[in-house]
């Protein structure tokens, strides 16, 4: 660190510290336990949902990137058994939060339940709402399809039908009003009393103050991130700017965030006080486009020098670098990035890109083609193929042989 009005982070030092933080430098076990999933999950805070299965659903890969193969049976118990450990809520997005920032979230929920959102202005939409709570309480867990198929209606007076029932859900769950007890095969949220889904000691706990409450969500989100300014702090748990300034400046006066400047970065930045400043990491990971290091596009350009974009929902033609690319993390750097598909039928994990950042090592492709077997043995896969496309693809076709 140097020296200066404010201590100075190097661009290095920062993007260590950020590994860290994230989990990148904790051991690895042989078989990942429970203790290993809430170890990982401690330093994540959270774990981003998205529903797009091409490789591997988005909120198992960043446990995969940090653990190793590890039986994905781990996050369901967490997730699905007592005594839950994370519970669905809007806390990034959609994403898995330990169940204890449950309270931390009630004024969020109460926002929601006070304002709603337009589609609840109506009162036969109310009436739906109502009926809902009603149906799920003598039921149990439902899916919006369950009780689309299954609620008393006609279309003369409410005009139901399965989207009404889906928005209704979701504002109930959104409001805190239901909770996410599960997912079903066709991963559809099984909505659920809090009551049956939360332990009752989370639902016991007093509700924290707004002030309280925020300084609870930016102390997790510099926690994870180890260091980052205001604006990477704000958006990890997506908080509304005013209550996230102010929870920074509280922290900044208590000392368990220092102000410090990052190399080649104009906005201050705060360094978490129980941060480790690591001399070296030495991470091999293939990071999902929904990783915590990849969520603020910004930040992961200024640390990594490496500009990101998903290119989902591109027109194929204009796609740079493919569909589904996932960055592949080697020491402390991004050193490429690769276009991922699972084949199941053909059991075999399809490489359709790869491509080397300029500073990649020459030993990119080999590290690479290691991690890609860890990926595909994690998916029940028996192969690896690696198609000729993009400048990285002859030296990792000839590594994965």
């Amino acid at each position: 660190m140097g020296t200066g009005r404010l201590p100075t982070l190097s661009r290095v030092q920062a993007r260590r510290v950020a590994l860290v933080a994230q989990g990148f430098r904790d051991p690895r076990h042989t078989v990942p336990t429970m203790r290993t999933f809430n170890r990982t999950l401690a330093r994540t805070a959270v774990l981003q949902i998205d529903s797009v299965n091409v490789l591997q659903r988005a909120h198992y890969m960043p446990l995969f990137s940090r653990m190793g193969p590890y039986d994905v049976g781990l996050l369901h118990r967490a997730a699905e058994r007592s005594p839950r450990r994370i519970v669905e809520y809007w806390a990034h997005v959609a994403a898995f939060m330990p169940v204890d920032l449950w309270p931390a979230m009630q004024h969020r929920m109460r926002r929601y339940r006070e304002h709603g959102h337009a589609w609840m202005g109506l009162p036969e939409r109310r009436e739906l709402v109502s009926s809902l709570l009603d149906e799920i309480a003598d039921r149990g867990a439902c899916t919006s399809r369950d009780l689309d198929d299954g609620l008393p209606r006609t279309k003369e007076h409410w005009g139901w039908n399965w989207s009404d029932t889906k928005k209704a859900l979701e504002y109930l769950f959104l409001a805190g009003r239901l909770a996410v007890a599960g997912r079903n095969q066709h991963f559809e949220r099984l909505y659920d009393l809090p009551e049956r889904v939360l332990p009752a000691a989370v639902l016991e706990t007093p509700t924290p103050s707004p002030e309280e409450a925020a300084r609870e969500l930016v102390r997790r989100a510099a926690a994870a991130h180890g260091v980052g300014t205001e604006s990477c702090l704000r958006d990890y748990f997506r908080m509304q700017p005013a209550s996230a300034r102010a929870a920074v400046r509280e922290l900044v006066e208590t000392g368990e965030l220092l102000p410090v400047r990052i190399e080649g970065w104009d906005r201050p930045a705060y360094l978490h006080r129980d941060a480790a400043l690591p001399r070296k990491v030495h991470a091999r990971a293939l990071l999902s486009p929904f990783d915590p290091v990849m969520w603020e596009r910004s930040r992961t350009e200024h640390l990594f020098g490496f500009r990101y974009r998903i290119e989902i929902y591109v027109p194929a033609a204009k796609r740079v670098h493919g569909y589904y690319v996932l960055p592949f993390l080697l020491g402390d750097r991004i050193v490429g990035r690769v276009d991922l598909k699972a084949d199941r039928r053909e059991r075999t994990l399809r490489v359709l890109g790869s491509f080397a950042e300029p500073t990649a090592p020459d030993d990119t492709a080999a590290e690479l083609a290691e991690e890609l077997r860890d990926l595909a043995e994690w998916l029940d896969l028996d192969h690896v193929d690696a198609a000729p496309h993009g400048d990285l693809a002859p030296a990792l076709a000839a590594a994965v042989r």
